[in-house]
C-alpha cells in the first residue's frame, strides 16, 4: 500500500516525527451503485506532528456523503461508518507500518550484521 507524505523523509527523520506524535493513518470511503455498495480504505497517510488527521480525510467524508449512502441496504450503514471513522481521526495504523517497516530493514540486512 502506498504511504502519502513520506516524499523525501529518511526513515529517522519519520522516526523522529512519530516519537513527537506524528503518526499513519487510512481513511475510509464507501460508493454506492444501486444495490451494490463499496466500503474502501484510502491510501496509508503520514500525519506530521500537529497536523489535522480530521482535514485530511475530508475529501474521503465528502466522497462518502455524495456516493456512500444510494445503496441499500448497506448504503446508509457503510456511510455513516466510514464518517464516523474520519471524523474520529482516521483508522491509526502507525504500529504496524513502523513493524513492517523495521521488519524489511532488518531483512535488506546482510547476516553478518544482524
Amino acid at each position: 500500500m502506498k504511504i502519502v507524505g513520506t516524499d523525501g523523509l529518511s526513515s529517522e527523520q519519520i522516526q523522529a516525527a512519530v516519537q513527537q506524535g506524528g503518526r499513519f493513518v487510512i481513511y475510509q470511503y464507501c460508493i454506492s451503485v444501486l444495490v451494490m455498495t463499496f466500503k474502501r480504505p484510502s491510501s496509508i497517510y503520514f500525519l506530521k506532528p500537529g497536523e489535522s488527521a480530521v482535514g485530511k480525510g475530508l475529501g474521503f467524508s465528502a466522497l462518502t456523503l455524495f456516493l456512500g449512502w444510494w445503496g441499500i441496504p448497506w448504503g446508509p450503514i457503510y456511510t455513516v461508518q466510514s464518517l464516523w471513522k474520519n471524523f474520529s481521526g482516521g483508522i491509526d495504523v502507525t504500529r504496524d507500518v513502523l513493524t513492517q517497516s523495521s521488519g524489511a530493514q532488518a531483512s535488506a540486512m546482510p547476516e553478518a550484521q544482524r
